[in-house]
């Protein structure tokens, strides 16, 4: 038997890693994102169409092209418009500074601190255009203190600087006016067609700049259907707590965004997998997990308001009644045992922790609590009494009315008794007799009293 030859070159040091990432040490992420090619999509090859695009987006992308600008409509219009969806709005990105942009468009009006943004507006439309930007160099004091929070943002780049900014593949296309090309700089045409939503760039380093995107994936994830990538979803449940270092407002709206297109069960049921859910609403996170977690009764609330007509006008006072209603239910039934409960103190008491951590406006609060203590009304009065008519001619009637039909929609029961309330309100609309007026009590008349056998005032002047 020969003796087996010895392997010549340096031996490998081991590192505690695998080439594919899959060792016993800290994955090493370098090994997993590569610079992927610039592919350029024709015509012929893709589906959009001018048809398609709003005309005042055009206006905008073919006056910057004609004064020798690059110009491309950006972000999720694209996206939407290759999945045959109708966008919400139609962004731009050109290499025109703020200052050229202003000239060219009387109509516009420039924005922002951090990055000055031109609003060009027409009518009630708005075709928010910036400048190509590039993501800002480390900064060596946040480096020391192991901050990577992004704060800066407002480098002018290149159309491919700009690309790799952005947050994920499928939101960094983008549409040349010029050559009618979809333009992929990182990888997002072929996620697209996977449906698949991935970050720009290491996950790790991306969410901790910026934690909402945490939260953007979850929504953008649930509205299209899509599945988020195996390295963000890791990445997601290692950084969830950085949630905290995000501004409220910014959380804040970004919460009331979940709500939109029919898509709050999926989006905060990401929430919750990914472990956001317990960063974000504590005590929502300890409902779900005490009520059967998968099948918990906060999904087939959601699933309800999903489902239901008033669902895309919904306001977000209805919106937060449906998500806080199971947390309220739960402490009613708790207390109803030692006698008559305070609906209004129980909202007000769960309603308060997450108003204040969020800066929720105070009619929104408010509304919210009246919305979920006006639910007993229903059962309390019939529509052809004088109470009854009164509360059906109500302003905030009608969302009562959709929480109403949202619960026993979740409960899967059936209320006879809603047809003839929507009928009350119609002819309480319809009737100006039926007009909302607040009880004002008895007036009380003030002025000396009258001794009796004392002759009027009147009376007196005349004899």
């Amino acid at each position: 038997m020969k003796p087996r030859k010895k392997r010549r070159g340096t031996p490998r040091k081991n590192t505690g890693a695998s080439p594919c990432g899959r060792g016993r040490g800290v994955l090493n992420y370098a090994t997993m994102f590569f610079r992927p090619k610039v592919v350029t999509c024709p015509r012929n090859q893709h589906c959009i169409s001018r048809k398609n695009i709003d005309p005042d987006a055009l206006r905008v992308l073919q006056r910057l092209s004609a004064a020798g600008h690059t110009a491309y409509l950006v972000g999720g219009g694209v996206r939407d418009l290759l999945l045959g969806r109708v966008p919400k709005d139609f962004d731009v990105s050109t290499d025109a500074h703020p200052g050229a942009l202003k000239r060219l468009f009387r109509n516009c009006f420039l924005i922002g601190r951090r990055f000055r943004l031109a609003h060009i507006i027409f009518g009630k439309k708005i075709i928010e255009t910036s400048t190509f930007r590039r993501q800002p160099e480390p900064d060596p004091a946040q480096d020391g203190n192991g901050e990577v929070y992004q704060r800066e943002d407002n480098t002018f780049g290149t159309p491919e600087e700009d690309a790799k900014r952005r947050d994920f593949t499928v939101n960094a296309l983008f549409y040349d006016i010029k050559t009618f090309a979809v333009i992929d700089y990182v990888g997002g045409l072929k996620d697209l067609a996977a449906k698949t939503m991935r970050t720009i760039g290491d996950p790790n380093i991306r969410f901790r700049e910026d934690p909402v995107r945490m939260m953007r994936a979850a929504r953008l994830a649930a509205r299209l259907g899509f599945r988020i990538d195996w390295a963000s979803r890791r990445a997601m449940r290692r950084h969830a707590a950085e949630i905290h270092n995000a501004s409220a407002p910014r959380v804040q709206e970004e919460i009331m965004r979940l709500f939109t297109h029919r898509a709050a069960e999926g989006a905060f049921r990401l929430l919750w997998e990914h472990g956001l859910l317990q960063h974000l609403m504590p005590d929502l996170h300890d409902h779900v997990q005490n009520s059967g977690k998968n099948k918990s009764p906060l999904w087939a609330h959601l699933r309800a308001l999903d489902a239901d007509p008033l669902s895309a006008d919904a306001s977000n006072s209805l919106r937060l009644a449906v998500l806080f209603y199971p947390l309220f239910r739960e402490a009613f039934e708790k207390d109803a045992k030692n006698g008559r409960v305070n609906r209004v103190a129980h909202t007000r008491q769960i309603m308060e922790k997450f108003s204040e951590q969020y800066k929720i406006p105070k009619m929104t609060r408010f509304t919210t609590i009246a919305l979920i203590e006006g639910l007993a009304r229903f059962d309390e009065n019939t529509p052809d009494s004088p109470r009854g008519r009164r509360f059906a001619s109500h302003p905030l009637f009608p969302q009562a009315l959709a929480l109403r039909r949202i619960l026993l929609a979740a409960a899967g029961e059936k209320d006879p008794g809603l047809a003839v309330w929507e009928t009350a309100a119609g002819e309480a609309a319809a009737n100006p007799g039926f007009e909302y007026k607040r009880s004002r009590g008895r007036r009380r008349r003030f002025g000396r009293r009258r001794d009796e056998g004392e002759a009027p005032a009147e009376n007196a002047e005349q004899t």
